[in-house]
C-alpha cells in the first residue's frame, strides 16, 4: 500500500515538474525554461496584450474619434460647395440654349395666319361649274360663227346667217368681263384661276420672308423637347427644304402650304412654352442672386 501511495506522488511530482523522455529517465525541468516557454511549443500559453493606460486609451479615442467625425464632414462641406458651384452654371447653360432657341425662332411670331390658311381659296366645285359655263360659252360662240359662215356660202338664207352673226356678236361680250359683271355676280373660271395663283403667290413671297436667309422651320426644330409634335416624320422634307434654303421655290401646291402652316402653329406653341420657361429660369436666377444667369433677352430682329 505505501508503495502504490510513494509511486502516485512520483508520478504526480513527475508530470508537474519533470519532462519525461521515452526510453530513459525523467530529467527536471531547467528554470528558465518553466519561466520563459519557447513560441513554437503548441502547448504554451498565449500571453496576454499590455493594458493600455488611461492616458493612451483615452488620447486614441479621441484622436480616432474626431478624425471620423471630421471625415464625413469634409465630404460633405465639398458636396455641398460642389453643388453650389455646378448649379449656377447648368442654369446659366440652360439659359443660353433657351435664349437660342428664342431668337433663331422668334420670326415665327411673323406669321400671318390669314395668308397662308387661304380661306378664300376656291373650291374644286366652284371651279368645275365655272368650268361647264365657259365650256358652254365658247360651244355656243362657235354654233353662231358656223350659222355665220354657213350664210356666207349661201348653205343658209341670208336673214338665218345675219341672226348668227348678231348671236356671235353678243355672245362675244357676254364674255367681256365687264359687261359680265353687269348680268352676273358669278365669277368666271378665268377669274378662279387668277384667284387661286393670286394666293398662291402671296403664300408664297409670305413664306420667303420668314424662312429668310437662314431657313426658319429646320431652326424651330431644336424646340421638338417642347412640342413633340415637330418630330412628325410628315415635315421631313420640309425640314429638308428650309436647311437647303429651297423652301418657299418648293411650296407649289394648297396641300404644301397648309402643311408648312400647321409645322408653324406647332412651332409657335413650342416657342410660348420655350419662352415661359426662360422667364421662369429667369425669375429663378433674380431670386438665388445668380447675376451672371440673370439676364435679359436680346431684342428681336
Amino acid at each position: 500500500m505505501a508503495q502504490n501511495q510513494s509511486a502516485a506522488q512520483t508520478l504526480t511530482g513527475t508530470a508537474q515538474g519533470a519532462v519525461l523522455r521515452p526510453g530513459r529517465a525523467a530529467d527536471p525541468v531547467p528554470a528558465e525554461a518553466v519561466k520563459a516557454p519557447s513560441d513554437n511549443d503548441p502547448q504554451a500559453p498565449v500571453a496576454a496584450p499590455p493594458a493600455a493606460s488611461p492616458k493612451d486609451s483615452d488620447g486614441g479615442t479621441g484622436e480616432s474619434a474626431s478624425e471620423s467625425t471630421s471625415g464625413p464632414k469634409q465630404a460633405s462641406d465639398a458636396n455641398a460647395e460642389e453643388h453650389e458651384y455646378s448649379e449656377p452654371v447648368q442654369a446659366e447653360s440652360r439659359q443660353r440654349k433657351l435664349r437660342l432657341m428664342l431668337r433663331q425662332c422668334d420670326r415665327v411670331l411673323l406669321m400671318d395666319f390669314e395668308l397662308l390658311a387661304m380661306n378664300d381659296w376656291p373650291d374644286n366645285f366652284s371651279v368645275a361649274a365655272a368650268r361647264r359655263s365657259r365650256d358652254l360659252w365658247v360651244f355656243s360662240a362657235l354654233v353662231a360663227a358656223v350659222v355665220f359662215l354657213s350664210g356666207l356660202t349661201g348653205f343658209v338664207p341670208a336673214w338665218i346667217a345675219g341672226g348668227g352673226f348678231g348671236a356671235f356678236v353678243i355672245i362675244l361680250l357676254l364674255g367681256v368681263p365687264v359687261v359680265r359683271r353687269v348680268y352676273t355676280s358669278t365669277p368666271s373660271y378665268l377669274d378662279l384661276l387668277l384667284k387661286r395663283q393670286r394666293l398662291m403667290r402671296d403664300a408664297r413671297k409670305h413664306a420667303e420672308h420668314l424662312e429668310g436667309k437662314e431657313g426658319l422651320i429646320w431652326q424651330c426644330a431644336r424646340m421638338a423637347d417642347f412640342n413633340p409634335a415637330l418630330k412628325s416624320t410628315r415635315f421631313s422634307s420640309l425640314l429638308r427644304l428650309s436647311e437647303q434654303k429651297s423652301l418657299p421655290q418648293a411650296l407649289s401646291r394648297r396641300e404644301h402650304i397648309r402643311l408648312y402652316l400647321i409645322y408653324l402653329l406647332e412651332a409657335e406653341k413650342a416657342y410660348s412654352k420655350v419662352q415661359a420657361a426662360f422667364f421662369e429660369g429667369n425669375q429663378e436666377a433674380i431670386d438665388q442672386g445668380w447675376q451672371t444667369v440673370a439676364a435679359e433677352p436680346e431684342e428681336r430682329t
